[in-house]
């Protein structure tokens, strides 16, 4: 369906591509891979004709529709949910549009001498909406959207009073409804709370078009691709299978290149040692000559690329008392909607608490009240003896000044700190000797995740909560925060829409329901295998 031969793309000085080949074949789902700034989004591009390559060429089939989702949203506003969504229907929603106007054409007094005409054009164009199933299209936007977490009331509102991540929500419903016979997803999961993104894995896993999609969610990945397709260093690599299987399989290869690049190693080190030994003596002077004819003919082994790790240890955090938190009858509202009625929790020392919950079910609220960002409107929120905490939430990044680097960010907060150790901080989140003097104006999501958490682990809390801490890390980072939280002594409380960071960190779960809320023991894993189900509000 989509092909792409000897690509090549510059991006100034940056080579992006060079010589890369790849194809979508119809039916498949593509996982699309590789380190930040490797070239995905360009890819994306390409593909969509946004932009075209230096050198190569990207072909598609002929009839082949393609809808891209990506991270840049349009405006929207002035419509509702639904009719945003329906607008990206394709064929079928300008036939819609038109049949709107003929109906308000009929109904105008002004124009009743063409009444005729409109009467006829309308009966045509019914005809053929009915026939694309136009009539039927309403019901599976909202369907589209109730799968996408959306209340009724939210997909009759304006689309211009959401929220950036609400927007993103119904300009991917857009792309659902569409359909195409190659769907492009970039970072579709970003924004999805886990009750979405299982929704929309079983959508994926019933559509029959291809799908190319990027997400630094593994779970997710696993799930839904069959096919991995590697950007790295310029090259397209495929690996058939999911992600799990491209992770082993690209570390078999790398152990076997290196394997070969230290065995011709030492080979060409004993010939040159060979060489320089004999190359004075007339006796050797054939030998010598042959082999260094030898040495001029070896097809060099590459090592393997050097991948950045990153890597963070906590300092030990002090200790805490054993009751941690205490929430004693704790009553909150919201204007007419009821979130907590005398809600008890206990929360002890060294108990990781995931919070599970349909959207709208507190969870972000019960973390405001942990923290005493929110005041509860009866009850009481205590905190235990030598807590300290620390907070990551959701609204974080937009705390940071965005006229200072990551390095002044990190001197402001640790004044006491030598240079040394807040740059050996920096670089375990990822920045580098360059990037620390970036401004926190043009970091990316990312990016400044990363910055705030390195601002709240540097001199580590006993008592972590975490809101949605993995919504813009990459797998990379991911994988060195669960790393470094895994040693971590302290008693966390978090809510994450990632079932690998749930799985891997949790050992109590809290769930709200709207019967109150229920705790186990137990983390993630083991709530999943009793209830036999992955989020609250999804049918065992």
């Amino acid at each position: 369906m989509i092909r792409l031969d000897n690509i090549g793309k510059h991006n100034g000085r940056q080579l992006i591509f060079i010589e890369a080949s790849a194809a979508l074949l119809k039916g498949e789902k593509i996982g699309l891979v590789g380190p930040n700034g490797a070239g995905k989004t360009t890819l994306f591009r390409l593909i969509t004709r946004q932009e075209e390559p230096d050198e190569g060429q990207v072909s598609i089939d002929r009839g082949v529709s393609v809808g891209l989702f990506s991270q840049d949203v349009g405006e929207m506003s002035g419509m509702t949910a639904v009719a945003a969504v329906m607008q990206g229907a394709g064929a079928v929603s300008d036939i819609g549009a038109e049949l709107a106007e003929l109906e308000a054409a009929m109904a105008d007094p002004a124009r009743a001498d063409d009444l005729e005409t409109i009467i006829v054009r309308y009966g045509d164009v019914q005809a053929r909406f009915e026939e694309l199933g136009g009539y039927a299209l309403e019901g599976k936007a909202r369907e589209v959207l109730d799968g996408l977490g959306f209340s009724q009331e939210t997909m009759d509102g304006d689309v211009g009073n959401l929220s950036g991540g609400w927007k993103m929500r119904v300009a991917l419903g857009r792309i659902l409804l569409m359909r195409p016979d190659v769907m492009l997803l970039d970072e579709p999961s970003n924004h999805l709370d886990l009750e979405s993104l299982i929704w929309l894995e079983q959508f994926l896993g019933g559509y029959d078009g291809a799908l190319l999609m990027t997400s630094h969610d593994r779970a997710f990945m696993n799930r839904v691709i069959d096919k991995v397709i590697e950007i790295d260093g310029g090259a397209l690599t495929s690996f058939s299978g999911d992600y799990e299987f491209y992770e082993a399989q690209r570390a078999m290869n790398e152990k076997q290149q290196r394997a070969q690049f230290e065995r011709q190693q030492a080979m060409l080190a004993k010939e040159v040692a060979f060489i320089e030994r004999f190359k004075a003596r007339a006796s050797h002077a054939a030998q010598v000559q042959s082999r260094v004819k030898k040495l001029d003919k070896i097809e060099r082994v590459e090592p393997p690329k050097r991948r950045q790790t990153l890597s963070f240890e906590f300092q030990p955090a002090p200790r805490s008392g054993d009751d941690v938190v205490n929430l004693r009858g704790v009553h909150k509202r919201y204007g007419s909607r009821t979130i907590y009625e005398g809600l008890d929790l206990l929360v002890r020392r060294r108990e990781r608490y995931c919070v599970l919950g349909v959207n709208g079910a507190g969870k972000s609220t019960l973390l405001k009240l942990v923290t005493g960002s929110t005041e509860p409107d009866a009850g009481t929120v205590t905190l235990g003896g030598s807590v300290k905490m620390g907070y990551f939430a959701q609204h974080a990044m937009d705390l940071l000044d965005g006229e200072a680097t990551v390095f002044e960010t990190l001197e402001s907060a640790f004044p006491l700190a030598g240079q040394g150790s807040l740059r050996s901080l920096a670089g375990g989140f990822g920045f580098s000797k360059d990037e620390v003097e970036k401004s926190c104006r043009v970091l990316s999501g990312g990016e400044k995740a990363r910055l705030v958490m390195a601002l709240m682990l540097y001199n580590p809390p006993n008592f972590l909560v975490l809101d949605e801490p993995t919504n813009h890390l990459d797998i990379a980072t991911k994988e060195m925060l669960i790393g470094a939280l895994a040693q971590y002594e302290g008693t966390m409380l978090f809510v994450s829409h990632d079932r690998h960071f749930l799985a891997a960190l949790s050992n109590r779960v809290l769930e709200l329901t709207p019967e109150g809320v229920h705790q186990y023991d137990g983390g993630y894993t083991e709530y999943v295998a009793r209830t036999g189900r992955e989020a609250p509000g999804l049918h065992a």
